[in-house]
């Protein structure tokens, strides 16, 4: 009798947790979280380089310190459920070293892009009236995507190649502790697996070391998808698509070089 009574008591709270439904999945999680990451990294920009904001010409200190601190609230509310990879890069490079499943890639990756685009979006729509006073172009486009200090293909690439390195190295040591494929080949693993403060310590690095090049985009998601609503929401100017695969390219050559040198350390 009293078996039987522990195995109801199961049953009945696996139907307990069966039935509490939930609409956030790593899909949504991955479109919030980098929907927020980029709400409040490019919306430090925005403060910074619009025309009478309380934060017009703050400066670097303020943008980097923001940017770090906007991943820390995306990677805050996607972790747990994500594992908060936020950047293509990140995913791609967790992916080579075999910690990320490939099946998941494709979905991660336009999560991203979307929550991306999203955030753009909602940075125009809070600064509208400072981008409608504003006449500097170059200005609003720094509020949506990077651009490169001094024009030289070949260095923004490099600058662009190192920083991502840095990154997604730093990353498959963060998530190591934690790691075991073989119980689960589709576990979540990535910046959420640590905790928020550490990877927002790097990105601040980052910023402050090797940002003041190209604006150290590192995430093609933060880069690629604010230009895209940069065309094609109502700001003026040119979206700089010429430098646009830079930022893009970059990132996931980064990513990939971090990867197989970690999997040659391993």
């Amino acid at each position: 009798m009293e078996k039987s009574c522990i195995t109801f008591s199961k049953l009945d709270r696996r139907l307990i947790h069966l039935s509490k439904k939930t609409y956030m999945t790593p899909f949504i999680a991955e479109v919030i979280g980098t929907m927020l990451l980029i709400l409040l990294g490019n919306g430090v920009v925005a403060n910074v380089v619009l025309k009478d904001t309380k934060g017009n010409n703050s400066g670097w200190i303020v943008i980097t310190t923001a940017w770090a601190l906007a991943v820390f609230v995306g990677v805050t509310v996607a972790g747990p459920i994500s594992g908060a990879h936020l950047n293509p890069a990140v995913t791609i490079g967790l992916a080579i070293a075999g910690k990320f499943s490939w099946d998941l890639v494709p979905s991660y990756i336009a999560a991203q892009m979307i929550g991306g685009m999203l955030g753009a979006f909602l940075v125009w729509l809070f600064h509208k009236d400072h981008f409608a006073i504003t006449e500097d172009e170059g200005a609003k486009l720094a509020c949506f995507s990077t651009g490169p200090a001094i024009r030289k293909t070949s260095s923004n690439l490099i600058s662009e190649i190192i920083g991502t390195f840095v990154l997604v190295f730093c990353v498959f040591y963060f998530a190591e502790p934690s790691i075991s494929l073989q119980a689960d080949p589709t576990a979540k693993v990535g910046l959420g697996t640590i905790g928020a403060i550490p990877v927002t310590f790097v990105v601040w690095a980052i910023g402050l070391s090797l940002g003041g090049t190209t604006g150290y985009a590192i995430n093609p998601a933060r880069d690629l998808a604010p230009r895209i609503m940069h065309a094609i929401l109502p700001v003026k100017g040119s979206s700089d698509w010429g430098y646009a695969w830079i930022p893009v390219i970059g990132p996931i050559t980064g990513a990939i070089i971090a990867a197989v040198i970690y999997g040659f350390l391993k």
